[in-house]
């Protein structure tokens, strides 16, 4: 932590005096730093903090670089903001650690604990639900949004109110895969076809919604939950991924009619030649910490905990009832780049204190997490499920507001609701 802060105000200075490479890259070698350390003491590539520190401090290093004309240097409060976010976390966390266990320092091997035949199971009815889903989005809104041309925002359309959260539910669905398969899969070959093409039809679906997003969203839970199952996991796999996901994510990037002039329109680039492989990425992780910027330097008042209640008014249908509760603007530099950190709403809500427990929280979550996959509990193959939507939500944190996002929580609670029926299932091993 001490390397941290003094990387961290080294890089403070530096964006003061306006030398904005070097800013970004003192807090890169912090991001590098920070990883490396824990995964140097825990052996384990996709460590909870490690991710978050790594990806949310090499987030920063990217937006301080201020590369777009949409960005300007931010306010004290807003360094404040970040500083506490990650030290919030980290310092939770190594508490923690020092009085309840040492996590990932003790390594054992994954044992086969459970019965292969509730995960066959949980794939079946999770992909029938996502599938009917999907067909009755596609009848009721009578079109496919891959199959339109045209039309930038055609996925954000593609929602029928309650429907469209079992049909994202696809994304749970290579993950079992990757746990079935660990466990031995099944002796019946038929379905061990059939969970491959189980698989292939979760990841058609967001193909078919052109949302690049969810398909990514399955591919890094799938890897996560293999890297929290076998903590051998090569550091080459999260790499190739990407390579891999690389031509669908360019695919669905012009299927949602998305070109280039369109894309470096709203950027705002300074270096108006630099490649859209290369600005397209930049900006969707830079420009969502100018948004956190842009919240502290406009919000008149905070709204003491409804933002972060929003999953609340969402799954109960409240925000029908009383459509005040969501009625809250968005501060944002522009209007179509909508995405905000994970800490956006706490600072919306509560200020610095929100951002501070918030990070207090997910420092505590991460180390129980870590511990329960090592323990008897993590006899439920549904703790490395849980371990790998966690892990994504640590390393994609520069993204979204998470945990005041309601389908988050409908994940966890399926995740919760598999975990008891493999519970109650599992008593016989394979």
């Amino acid at each position: 932590m001490f390397v941290y802060s003094i990387c961290y105000a080294a890089s403070y200075g530096f964006a003061r005096f306006g030398w904005y490479y070097a800013s970004g890259g003192a807090l890169l070698l912090a991001a590098g730093y920070l990883y490396y350390n824990d995964y140097h003491k825990s052996g384990n590539l996709v460590h909870l903090r490690g991710l978050f520190c790594a990806f949310w401090t090499g987030g920063q290093a990217m937006a301080c670089l201020k590369l777009s004309n949409l960005q300007s240097d931010w306010s004290l409060m807003t360094w404040a903001c970040f500083y506490t976010a990650l030290a919030g976390f980290w310092v939770t966390y190594e508490i923690a650690e020092h009085y309840c266990g040492e996590g990932y320092g003790r390594r054992r091997k994954p044992a086969k604990t459970c019965s292969v035949r509730p995960l066959f199971r949980c794939m079946q009815a999770l992909t029938l639900v996502s599938a009917s889903g999907f067909i009755l989005e596609a009848v009721k809104l009578k079109y496919i949004p891959l199959l339109v041309k045209g039309v930038p925002h055609a996925y954000s359309e593609f929602h029928l109110t309650g429907v469209h959260y079992f049909t994202v539910s696809c994304v749970l669905v290579p993950s079992l895969a990757v746990l079935f398969f660990l466990e031995g899969g099944s002796r019946r070959r038929y379905r061990n076809v059939m969970a491959v093409l189980m698989t292939i039809i979760s990841l058609a679906i967001p193909i078919l919604c052109v949302s690049r997003f969810q398909l990514i969203f399955a591919a890094l839970l799938a890897c996560f939950t293999f890297g929290s199952y076998y903590r051998r996991m090569s550091p080459w796999v999260i790499p190739a991924l990407f390579v891999v996901l690389l031509p669908f994510y360019v695919v669905l990037t012009i299927a949602r009619s998305h070109d280039v002039a369109y894309l470096n329109g709203i950027f705002e680039m300074k270096n108006t030649g630099m490649p859209i492989f290369i600005s397209q990425p930049y900006i969707y992780i830079a420009n969502n910490y100018e948004n956190f910027d842009c919240l502290v330097e406009a919000l008149p008042h905070h709204t003491f905990g409804i933002r972060m209640l929003f999953p609340v008014w969402a799954l109960t249908g409240l925000k029908f009832v009383f459509p005040y509760l969501i009625s809250f603007p968005l501060y944002v530099t522009k209007t179509e780049l909508t995405t905000v950190t994970l800490f956006y709403d706490a600072y919306y809500d509560f200020g610095i204190f929100g951002v501070a427990a918030l990070s207090c929280a997910l420092g505590a979550a991460a180390f129980w997490l870590v511990n329960t996959v090592r323990s008897s509990k993590s006899e439920n193959p549904m703790w490395y499920v849980f371990y790998g939507q966690f892990g994504v939500y640590m390393m994609l944190s520069f993204f979204t507001t998470w945990f005041s996002n309601p389908t988050t929580w409908f994940y966890l609670a399926v995740t919760g609701g598999m975990a008891w029926y493999c519970t109650r299932d599992g008593g016989r091993r394979r």
